[in-house]
């Protein structure tokens, strides 16, 4: 049967083969975490670049339905929703659940990158200004939603400053751009400290971390604080704190983030909530909608409809996925999925995923298999809870769509079922 969800033309037939020739590109081995899917390197790589397609050939349809029926029997799979999608044809060819509302996890990145690569530039960046406060001395930062600020671009603010201003006695964060609790609904009270997220907050050193550039380290309670206080130190002053600032007051200084594609990119390969987190509020911003959980959440899903993707059966109250109160069923993951495939506007998103044995939260998945290089994919990980969406390229050059959605398992027989679903993809 056809996929339900959007409706174009079966550009995917060229546009297949391109994602599909991709996958035999090397990678360089990036560092992951194989406990859950949090962690990422702070390094920013360069976006993938798709290469020339392939022509794709025929296939047994009715085979690769039977493998992956005797797959789906799999117990570890527990509760499960899955669809596989031709992305040539737009046939579904295999399902179990599809529209089954359930727990993501951090599949969840998937809508969030989606809705931002429909509408935002890649190209965009993200500018935090410094301005002078009320009073002689006083500068106050205003906070833009950079959560990827570094000690070398505090040291930039800072000599900017000190070519502006001989004496700087307070420096204030301004973080009024964003709006809203600073932690979601479902989410765990040691999600902090455990390394995986820290309060939302529109200014952070490399995403809250204490003491560490990357991976999950404990976070900072107040991430927004501690750049102040980074930057007033630099200033050579101990005074800092959170307020407003004036309506209007010279730029002193200012610092820009990298594009949105290596911003994203990052977000996406190793998993980092913090990241997804901004950027969603930075598609609401850019909708002029509330930088706010509710505010960001609803916008996402407004321009994935906006788009023709049907989203019935979501439920979301955060960017990153994890609140275990988020539900999206399989079939809308999937056919996300086949979009990016099929158009050239979403295309960007598979350049996101990791691949298979090579990067990411995939790095030590697929080690002897032959799909390893050729299935690109989210993961998601909560207790109880595993996810894997994306593309996998068959033997015939065709591109399938996926998603295998699993709640109430054992996460690593979950995630071993799952990758032979998608492994089994790459046979036909």
């Amino acid at each position: 049967m056809k996929a339900k969800h959007v409706w174009w033309s079966t550009a995917a037939l060229v546009t297949a083969g391109a994602v599909a020739a991709t996958a035999a590109v090397g990678v360089e081995i990036q560092r992951t975490y194989d406990h859950l899917d949090h962690g990422q390197p702070y390094k920013q790589e360069e976006p993938t670049t798709l290469v020339q397609p392939v022509e794709p050939g025929d296939i047994d349809a009715g085979a690769l339905k039977a493998r992956l029926d005797e797959l789906g029997k799999d117990k570890a799979l527990a509760t499960f929703g899955g669809q596989v999608i031709d992305t040539t044809t737009q046939d579904v060819l295999w399902e179990r659940e599809p529209a089954k509302p359930l727990t993501p996890a951090s599949a969840t990145k998937v809508l969030t990158l989606a809705a931002a690569t429909l509408a935002l530039d890649e190209e965009e960046r993200l500018t935090t200004e410094v301005v002078k406060g009320e009073k002689d001395g006083e500068v106050v930062i205003k906070a833009a939603g950079d959560v990827w600020l570094t000690d070398e671009r505090l040291d930039e603010l800072a000599e900017q400053i000190q070519q502006k201003m001989d004496t700087v006695t307070r420096v204030s964060i301004d973080t009024s751009i964003w709006a809203g609790p600073d932690q979601a609904p479902g989410w765990d009270d040691d999600n902090i400290d455990g390394g995986f997220v820290a309060p939302i907050q529109p200014a952070m050193l490399y995403g809250g971390r204490i003491g560490e550039k990357t991976g999950d380290v404990p976070r900072s309670h107040e991430p927004a604080l501690d750049v102040a206080r980074a930057l007033a130190s630099r200033l050579g002053t101990d005074k800092a704190d959170i307020a407003a600032s004036p309506e209007t007051s010279e730029v002193i200084a200012a610092t820009e983030s990298e594009p949105l594609a290596l911003r994203a990119q990052e977000a996406v390969k190793d998993s980092d909530n913090v990241m997804a987190e901004a950027i969603a509020r930075e598609l609401a911003v850019s909708q002029d909608a509330e930088a706010s959980f509710e505010g960001a959440t609803k916008t996402m899903l407004d321009v994935l409809k906006g788009h023709g993707i049907n989203v019935s059966g979501v439920t979301l109250k955060d960017g990153s996925g994890l609140s275990r109160d988020n539900r999206i069923p399989a079939d809308v993951l999937a056919h996300i999925m086949d979009q990016a495939v099929a158009t050239e506007e979403l295309r960007p998103l598979l350049g996101y995923l990791p691949l298979a044995g090579g990067e990411g939260t995939l790095y030590q998945r697929y080690p002897d298999s032959p799909a390893r290089g050729f299935v690109r994919a989210k993961t998601g990980t909560l207790t109880g809870t595993s996810a894997l969406t994306g593309t996998a390229q068959g033997q015939s050059g065709r591109v399938y769509a996926f998603a295998f959605l699993v709640n109430d398992g054992d996460v690593m027989s979950a995630r071993q079922a799952q990758d032979a679903l998608a492994a089994a993809l790459h046979d036909f």
